[in-house]
C-alpha cells in the first residue's frame, strides 16, 4: 500500500477581546491578598512578553470557553465556504487547559460545530507539545489513509485559573499564620507568562490547486520523564521525593488551602534542562532524518520566554547547528505565551504573509517542560 502525502492547506487563529498590555494585567488577573505582585516586573523583564489575551473582561469575568475559542478557529478555516466543513473526517485537538476533565476536549469542541458530521475525534493529553501530537495524529491518519480532511487545534485558556480568587484561600490562610502573605514564586511566575488563544489547520491528502500548501515531512518527539522529575503541574503537589501528589488524594480543604489546582513551575530545573535537552532531541533527529539546518528557511520555536532564545541560539552555535537570527520566526511579545496554541499561531501568520516560496522549508520546534517532552517537525512550501 503507497502511503499519501499530508499537507496543511490553510491555517486560521482565534484571539478573545483585546489585547492586554503589561500595565493592565492585574485588572484581569486581580490581586492576590490585595496586594501586587513583587515577581511581575522581573518575569516581564525576562520574559520580553508585552502584550497578550486573555478569554476575561476586566475584573476576571469569563468570556470564553477554551473548546469556544478552538471551534472559532476552526470556524475561520471555513469562512469562505462553510459547507466545506461537512467533509471533514477527523478534528484533533490539543490543549493543556481543557475546560473540564471528562467529556474529552474534542468532542466538547466537536458540540460546538454542529455543521460537521459524525466523525472521528481524539484529544491527546499533553501540556504545550499537545497541539503538535494532535497533528501528528492526524498526520498518519491521513498518511495511512484513515482519513482524507483533518481539522486540527491547539489552544489554551490558562487565565482563570491564574486569577488572584485562585488563590485567595491561600492568601488568607498566610496571612492569619502571620507567615509572608506572598504567593510562592513557582505560582506567581506562571501568573505573568501565559495567554488565552486558539489555531488551526487544514490538514488533507491534497495540495491546494491555488496558492501555497504546506506538506508534512516529518513530525518526531521524545520524552525524557525516564531520567527527569516533574517540573510543571497542576491539580498536584510536588512532594520530597519528586513524585506528585493527586488532588485526589487531599481533601477539599486542603486543595483550597494549598491552591492545589492551580498551575506551578520549577523554575531551576527549567532552566537546567529545558534548553540542553531539546538539542540533543534535535542532534538525534537531524541525524536520522539525515537533515541540516543549512536547509532551514525558517525556524519556529515555540518558547515560553525571551530568556530563552539566546540560550538556544547559543546552544545551536556552539554545536555547529547555528540558525541566523533572520529565519527564526516568534511572534511571543505580541501574542504571548499561547502554550499547545502558539506553534499554530506562528505558521497561521507566516502562511497570512503571502512571502512563503514553494520549496522552502520550515522547522518546527515545541518543548514541553511538564516532565520534558519535545516535538519537532518538518514542513515544505508546496
Amino acid at each position: 500500500m503507497s502511503l499519501s502525502e499530508v499537507y496543511i492547506t490553510r491555517t486560521a487563529h482565534f484571539f478573545p477581546n483585546q489585547p492586554v498590555s503589561n500595565e493592565e494585567m492585574e485588572e484581569y488577573m486581580g490581586l492576590i491578598n490585595g496586594r501586587k505582585s513583587k515577581s511581575k516586573a522581573i518575569v516581564l523583564r525576562n520574559n520580553g512578553i508585552k502584550r497578550r489575551f486573555y478569554a476575561l473582561k476586566k475584573g476576571g469575568i469569563p468570556t470564553h470557553t477554551n473548546a469556544q475559542m478552538a471551534a472559532l478557529a476552526i470556524k475561520n478555516l471555513f469562512e469562505a465556504d462553510p459547507n466545506e466543513i461537512k467533509e471533514v473526517d477527523l478534528l484533533s485537538c490539543g490543549t493543556s487547559s481543557p475546560d473540564q476533565m471528562m467529556p474529552s476536549h474534542a468532542v466538547m469542541i466537536h458540540g460546538w460545530l454542529p455543521d460537521t458530521e459524525a466523525i472521528e475525534v481524539i484529544s491527546p493529553a499533553a501540556n504545550c507539545c499537545a497541539g503538535m501530537y494532535a497533528l501528528k495524529y492526524a498526520y498518519l491518519s491521513i498518511k495511512s489513509g484513515g482519513a482524507q480532511k483533518a481539522v486540527v487545534t491547539g489552544s489554551e485558556r490558562v487565565s482563570r485559573v491564574l486569577s488572584a480568587d485562585t488563590f485567595e484561600d491561600e492568601a488568607k490562610q498566610l496571612a492569619m499564620l502571620q507567615e509572608n502573605p506572598i504567593l510562592s514564586f513557582d505560582k506567581d511566575f506562571l501568573r505573568w507568562m501565559l495567554s488565552d488563544g486558539a489555531g488551526a489547520f487544514l490538514v488533507s491528502n491534497k495540495p491546494n490547486t491555488e496558492g501555497v500548501s504546506l506538506r508534512i515531512e516529518w513530525i518526531e518527539s521524545a520524552s525524557y520523564a525516564h531520567q527527569v522529575e516533574t517540573c510543571m503541574y497542576m491539580a498536584s503537589e510536588k512532594q520530597p521525593d519528586g513524585t506528585l501528589k493527586s488532588y485526589m488524594d487531599f481533601t477539599s480543604h486542603e486543595i483550597a488551602m494549598n491552591s492545589t489546582l492551580s498551575m506551578k513551575q520549577d523554575v531551576k530545573l527549567l532552566d537546567k534542562h529545558i534548553v540542553q535537552l531539546g538539542y540533543e532531541t534535535l542532534k538525534k533527529i537531524l541525524d536520522k532524518k539525515k537533515f541540516s539546518v543549512n536547509e532551514v528557511d525558517y525556524f519556529i520555536p515555540h518558547i515560553s520566554s525571551e530568556f530563552f532564545r539566546k540560550k538556544i541560539a547559543a546552544k545551536l552555535e556552539e554545536n555547529g547547528m547555528g540558525i541566523p537570527a533572520e529565519k527564526w520566526c516568534i511572534n511571543l511579545s505580541y501574542v504571548g505565551n499561547v502554550g499547545a496554541g502558539s506553534v499554530y499561531l506562528m505558521v497561521d501568520e507566516l502562511m497570512e504573509s503571502r512571502k512563503l516560496q514553494k520549496g522552502q522549508k520550515l522547522l518546527l520546534m515545541v518543548p514541553e517542560s511538564a516532565r520534558f517532552s519535545y516535538v519537532y517537525a518538518l514542513l515544505t512550501v508546496c
